[in-house]
């Protein structure tokens, strides 16, 4: 079972969690109508996640069997065959269609524009897959994109507003993840050989200063997005605040990718640092306080 699983990479399904992002920042996190939306929204873009690793390392076989990690995905190492791959790849593209064809009937509601957003981000992976990862510059932009996508798909779900600040802020934070893994990537290439066609366009005086730049942009953008009229009247006024753990976060994972060059994948940083986690959890409980006990937090002059 381990390597199916493997073969679905499950353990990236967390960057799936940013289609509860609309119901989270919109104060709604206790509304179980919109909660259920917002998991049926995460369960399908998962299965559809997992169609595209399966596409993606299918494709990447050879590649990948040159790569001193990625050679022991359960395709490059065999652990899976290609006919096996390709049944369970058919078996999740007919669940995920009669998932939203279920979705549709049980939550009541048009969920065609999120069903556009699927179909959006399948047919841009497909095309990543294919041709544009090996274009430098775009493929990091697609890859921020899809990150955009999952937000806009639990606004679409759940009918909430999502503010051009907090789409920008999405944009700019997956461009600071793709670029630091691009990073990793040149620094493993120093050893054992380029593993993508795309790193020709890249160093690592390039990936640093990107890095700094889109960070620098991704701060910014979390302070407009606390200091907008929409958030400011959802939460306390002192929420701007919470830009601390932000800047701490990021410093932390400027660390990581700078000094320890440990950002080859980004979400190892999320399961493996406990600075990051830590930081992650206080400035979610900050969150919910600030929004979701504004009341109290005014009523006991707190702050």
């Amino acid at each position: 079972m381990k390597k199916y699983l493997k073969l679905l990479r499950v353990e990236q399904w967390v960057k799936n969690l940013f289609v509860f992002v609309p119901l989270f920042f919109s104060g709604n996190i206790k509304n179980l109508d919109l909660l259920t939306k917002s998991i049926f929204a995460f369960i399908i873009f998962s299965l559809a996640a997992g169609v595209v690793y399966i596409l993606n390392d299918y494709n990447d076989i050879e590649a990948d069997r040159k790569h001193p990690e990625k050679r022991r995905r359960p395709l490059a190492s065999g652990a899976i065959s290609k006919p096996t791959a390709v049944g369970i790849l058919i078996g999740l593209v007919i669940v995920n269609i009669l998932l939203t064809l279920f979705a549709q009937f049980y939550l009541n509601t048009p969920i065609w524009k999120f069903a556009s957003i699927i179909v959006i981000y399948f047919l841009m992976n497909l095309a990543y897959t294919f041709k544009l990862k090996h274009v430098p510059i775009i493929d990091i932009f697609i890859i921020a994109i899809g990150f955009v996508l999952r937000v806009q798909a639990g606004g679409y779900i759940t009918g909430i507003f999502i503010s051009q600040w907090a789409t920008l802020l999405t944009f700019v934070l997956a461009l600071v993840l793709a670029i630091g893994k691009r990073r990793g990537e040149l620094i493993n290439a120093q050893i054992s050989g380029k593993t993508r066609k795309s790193l020709d366009g890249y160093n690592v005086q390039f990936a640093d200063i990107a890095l700094s730049i889109s960070i620098t942009l991704a701060i910014l953008c979390y302070l407009m997005f606390t200091l907008s009229p929409e958030v400011q009247l959802k939460s306390h006024s002192s929420i701007f605040y919470t830009v601390i753990f932000v800047v701490f976060a990021f410093l932390r994972y400027l660390q990581q990718t700078l000094v320890y060059n440990r950002t080859e994948s980004p979400t190892k940083i999320l399961y493996r640092d406990r600075y990051i986690q830590i930081t992650l959890l206080l400035w979610v409980v900050s969150f919910l306080i600030l929004i979701y006990f504004k009341e109290s937090i005014h009523q006991f002059n707190l702050l």
